[in-house]
């Protein structure tokens, strides 16, 4: 019996909420009332008109100053040798342990921005010195191999010689990222000369092999 009850009470108050949203429709020819008009229509300006709020008239306000921009901190260095030496000594790799997301986001960016150069194996014959260009000098060289990662960092953010800075192109992550790809290849290299088998004497009396030309042995271009 109670049950009853309990569905009569709410079929009476379905029925009345039915009968008072029916009674009081809305007018469509009528604007509903408004109780805070200001949030619906605000006063704006437009980024480049005139705006009285601020002392220098403008809307579009320029940041303030000693702002950085998210994800851009700055490199107190120069475009020096000198602070690139600072560099190798202050700046260190985000990336300890070889990882295979990091490799593999390494390989691309080296493959989109430094093999032209450079070339895939990082010996300088990308087809850019091919055609011209002058031919940055070997990353499997001495002098590259025993570069420190910093260094690296700060020729990609300022450029040197004959490379321009990345800096513009490449984030501060994908420039680490580039340099664990390299330090790749340079293990890879590493690895296949000390496991290539010694060359053989030559006879004696035999006239010495004239020397390949390539690269001068260096550093990053």
């Amino acid at each position: 019996m109670l049950r009853g009850i309990v569905n009569g009470v709410l079929l009476i108050a379905l029925l009345g909420s039915l009968g008072a949203v029916w009674s009081l429709r809305p007018d469509p020819a009528r604007p509903n009332h408004e109780i805070f008009p200001e949030m619906v229509r605000t006063q704006r300006y437009n980024a480049f008109a005139a705006n009285p709020n601020f002392a220098d008239g403008k809307t579009l306000q320029g940041p303030v100053a000693g702002t950085i921009a998210r994800g851009h901190l700055p490199l107190h260095y120069a475009a020096t040798p000198a602070d690139a030496l600072r560099a190798s000594e202050e700046l260190k790799t985000p990336y300890g342990a070889p990882d295979a997301a990091v490799q593999a986001r390494g390989a691309f960016v080296f493959a989109n921005f430094c093999q032209v150069c450079h070339g895939s194996a990082g010996r300088g014959d990308g087809p850019v010195p091919l055609r011209g260009y002058p031919a940055p000098p070997s990353l499997l060289a001495e002098r590259a191999m025993k570069m420190k990662g910093g260094q690296m960092f700060h020729i990609l953010s300022y450029g040197q010689n004959n490379m321009p800075s990345y800096a513009g192109q490449l984030s501060r992550e994908d420039r680490w990222k580039a340099i664990a790809h390299v330090r790749e290849l340079q293990a890879k290299a590493a690895k296949e000369a000390a496991s290539a088998p010694a060359p053989a004497p030559a006879p004696a009396g035999a006239p010495a092999a004239p020397k390949a030309a390539g690269n001068v042995p260096g550093g990053a271009s």
